[in-house]
């Protein structure tokens, strides 16, 4: 019983590190926080606008241009470092369903390039 003690003891003292300077930030921050901040400090900020504007007006199109550009750059990262790494492994059906997802996303970014999303003024 005692070894087994023993070898989660590391565990523990790093448990017990762990919970206690937890205790100690969060404690401090609220020792340490300033209790009265600025009107704008505590403001709402959303996308850029006004939080008190009209709900029913008109948004750039280069917000959600941005956007797709942006999820079509990150699945194509996501999914091609998994599938590079075990490339020598894969069978044909592995490789052209990855073909058909570059192309989908290749259709996307031409999408966003006709839509000229990527020229900046």
């Amino acid at each position: 019983m005692e070894d087994l003690i023993a070898s989660y003891l590391p565990i523990m003292i790093f448990l017990a590190i762990a919970v206690a300077l937890g205790l100690v930030l969060l404690l401090s921050a609220i020792l340490i926080a300033v209790r009265n901040p600025d009107p704008e400090k505590v403001s709402t900020y959303e996308c850029g606008f006004n939080a008190f504007d009209d709900a029913r007006m008109k948004f750039d199109v280069r917000f959600y241009l941005v956007a797709i550009l942006f999820i079509i750059f990150d699945l194509e990262i996501a999914f091609l470092f998994p599938w590079g790494v075990a490339f020598s492994e894969m069978s044909m059906t592995a490789f052209w369903s990855m073909m058909v997802f570059l192309g989908v996303l290749t259709v996307g970014f031409a999408y966003e390039w006709k839509k000229g999303a990527l020229e900046w003024e």
